[in-house]
């Protein structure tokens, strides 16, 4: 059996993964997983409306809870061997393909760089980013309202100061966050940094340093290949189209508002 990836492109960690194998020619048979299954969004909008998705063939949702204990994405199967995490698979994936040693660097001072920004990145870009497709999109779709535009403003400022200390204590004057090449470090972060351009919150307009960066990534792994894995998240809009069962709504719009307190 060949290694299986189980990957929903709407989630900002499994388009890490997704990118990684794909600019490194990893072989890997991808078992896409919806997120935000039919049973669980209700109806979904014609044929035709909404984005084209990558060839992956049906859902997997019911199997990645045999591949994974903690039943999420991503998830990965090679073999008899499973695992979860995305920082564990990158890692598991450079090791195993000895990919390029750029992305996780030999030279113990260099990984200890992409290490930091990892151990960094959880508490910081990744605890703000993505709240702004909770506030804009997902909430109101269960809720049936907006929420309040303060919160939206909340969550930006958070990001905006990670966003400084990013560009100052990472990125500073280099292409890259370890130097001269790009890293899983860069990865992780762009990922991450384009969920809420998916919704409309341009974050790297006005600030031309974090745009030259995302540049540099984008050449780095190939734009075809940057803009497919993100196709999905560039049209998350198009959910609005779905309708949601009343009974759903009722039942999930109070989880939904307690992730942002």
């Amino acid at each position: 059996m060949g290694l299986e990836l189980y990957l929903d492109l709407l989630s900002q960690p499994c388009r890490s993964i997704y990118i990684f194998a794909r600019s490194n020619n990893i072989p890997f048979e991808f078992k896409h997983v919806e997120l935000f299954k039919d049973s669980v969004l209700g109806k979904r909008p014609a044929a035709g409306s909404g984005a084209e998705q990558p060839r992956a063939g049906p859902s997997n949702s019911e199997g990645t809870g045999k591949v994974s204990l903690l039943k999420k994405v991503p998830a990965l199967k090679d073999g008899d061997f499973t695992l979860a995490e995305c920082t564990a698979i990158l890692l598991y994936l450079s090791r195993k393909y000895n990919t390029p040693d750029h992305w996780y660097p030999s030279d113990i001072q260099k990984r200890a760089r992409v290490d930091e920004y990892l151990s960094w990145h959880h508490a910081n870009i990744r605890a703000n980013a993505p709240k702004t497709m909770w506030i804009k999109v997902l909430i109101p779709l269960f809720t049936g309202q907006p929420l309040p535009s303060e919160k939206l403003q909340e969550v930006m400022e958070g990001l905006s100061a990670s966003l400084k200390q990013f560009e100052e204590r990472f990125l500073q004057d280099k292409a890259f966050i370890i130097g001269s090449e790009i890293s899983l470090a860069d990865l992780v972060a762009i990922v991450e940094l384009m969920q809420p351009v998916g919704v409309g919150c341009d974050i790297f307009e006005d600030r031309p340093r974090l745009m030259e960066w995302r540049r540099r990534v984008e050449d780095a792994v190939g734009k075809e290949l940057f803009f497919q894995a993100h196709e999905m998240l560039l049209n998350i809009k198009e959910l609005s189209n779905i309708q949601i069962d009343p009974q759903l709504k009722e039942q999930l719009a109070p989880v939904l508002m307690k992730m942002l307190k």
